[in-house]
């Protein structure tokens, strides 16, 4: 796909995902809670995660906050692609968007829509707003007990 056209389909999806939001909210019953802030612009995330009855796998993910499209965007992406998905298989997806975000690596076919995020490689300022919710699902997923993460820490 040529350069321009990808500008253009990143541009689309940030603030399509940012102006309806699919997955704001609070989960029902909430199994893990994280927030997380970005102190640079001042993004923060409440994200909460239901998890199935073994509580190994994810049901739904939801997030709450205010930020930048970007941080926004990059939420309701990463909740849309993290249902389903087992604790260890979303800790992966965390750890490729990771990769992703430094040039490293994409995302396979039945994932490419979070692919969409790699425009924001071309901002490393912007790097921090889209990996904050990822930051944040994985202290969740870590984590039984809710904390404030700051991706200040974990850059």
């Amino acid at each position: 796909m040529p350069l321009d056209n990808l500008r253009t389909l990143y541009q689309q999806v940030i603030l399509e995902r940012y102006k309806k939001p699919r997955h704001r909210g609070i989960t029902e019953p909430v199994h893990r809670h994280q927030r997380g802030h970005n102190p640079s612009c001042g993004d923060t995330i409440d994200l909460t995660v239901q998890l199935n009855e073994a509580g190994d796998s994810i049901e739904d993910v939801k997030f709450e906050g205010e930020g930048c499209a970007i941080a926004m965007s990059s939420a309701d992406l990463m909740a849309d692609a993290a249902r389903g998905k087992t604790i260890s298989e979303a800790l992966e997806m965390v750890q490729q968007f990771q990769k992703m975000m430094k040039g490293e690596a994409e995302f396979p076919k039945e994932q490419r829509k979070l692919n969409v995020m790699q425009g924001v490689a071309q901002f490393p300022v912007r790097i921090k707003c889209a990996t904050l919710t990822w930051h944040t699902l994985r202290a969740a997923l870590e984590q039984t007990e809710s904390e404030f993460i700051s991706n200040e820490e974990t850059s």
